[in-house]
């Protein structure tokens, strides 16, 4: 029998008499793992496999046992900057200049393959799923789930709930320090940059407030409303005051030789408890040439 510790286990107290897999829902496990787990064998009753769906009594321990997976991707290994870690979720700075996830052109160096090497060698057999993903010159926090019951639970929490905050480096002095930016978003024709479009564009929001001005430059924390791809670069290149550096939206700088955006907390609920926890990520010294960030 396997020994049912969290790192492996999903573990549940039954507060109520009802059948498992009512209560499994109930506590916020998706229906597609629970079928899953009835299929495969995996779910427990105080320490003891269950192949039928039997009703609970109050303080029962229900379990659900995560499978060893194969890694998803290279291994590779390099030191990362981690700000939080349980059962279920890593929270990685990642460095400017390093892509997410790997691709066609992008095999090795990626944030997937560390990933791969960290878990192998903490003994974490299961896949990376990553919650969010950011541009290869964006740095700040990005997401991991340890397995599908915290990628299916924070995955749905994510676009509305997840309390997400960016700073950026922005041209130009603001003449509203504080405001909404509510402008739909679409793909351009060129089918890799994207605009404002009132038409066609899929609702997108954006909330600003500049934080500190420095010579032609304002320092902005951003909050995200809605997660569109590159929304916050586009939202600030719409009202006129493209980020630095960004060549994509607005122009090249000679101060920072990426996009100044910067992924720089979260608040969000942890998968198991429901309780919340705001991460902050510490900003890159690429963003030290502006006097209130050095």
């Amino acid at each position: 029998m396997y020994r049912l510790n969290s790192k492996n286990f999903l573990n549940f107290r039954a507060t109520k008499e009802i059948k498992i897999n009512e209560y499994l829902k109930e506590c916020g496990v998706s229906s597609r793992l629970i079928r899953k787990s009835v299929n495969r064998g995996n779910i427990y009753l105080n320490g003891k496999n269950v192949k039928t769906n039997k009703k609970l009594k109050l303080k029962d321990i229900v379990s659900l046992r995560f499978e060893d997976e194969e890694p998803n991707g290279k291994i590779e290994n390099k030191n990362l900057d981690i700000l939080y870690e349980d059962e279920d979720l890593i929270l990685i700075n990642k460095e400017p200049f390093m892509v997410t996830h790997t691709a066609k052109d992008d095999t090795d160096g990626t944030l997937l393959n560390y990933l791969c090497g960290y878990f192998k060698d903490n003994n974490i057999r299961r896949k990376v799923r990553f919650i969010n993903r950011l541009d290869r010159d964006t740095s700040g926090i990005v997401v991991v789930s340890k397995n599908s019951f915290a990628q299916d639970k924070i995955s749905s929490e994510f676009k509305d709930s997840v309390e997400k905050k960016y700073l950026a480096i922005c041209q130009g002095i603001f003449e509203e320090k504080e405001g909404v930016i509510d402008a739909p978003i679409a793909k351009s024709e060129d089918n890799i940059k994207r605009e404002v479009n009132y038409v066609i564009g899929k609702k997108s929001i954006t909330s600003y407030k500049v934080l500190e001005e420095y010579k032609n430059m304002s320092l902005v924390m951003l909050t995200l409303h809605t997660g569109r791809t590159h929304q916050i670069r586009v939202h600030l290149s719409y009202i006129a005051h493209p980020i630095l550096g960004d060549s994509l939206y607005g122009k090249d700088s000679e101060l920072i030789n990426r996009q100044a955006l910067h992924s720089y907390s979260l608040k969000f609920k942890i998968p198991r408890n429901n309780r919340e926890i705001e991460v902050f990520a510490k900003v890159p010294k690429d963003f030290h040439f502006f006097p209130a960030l050095y």
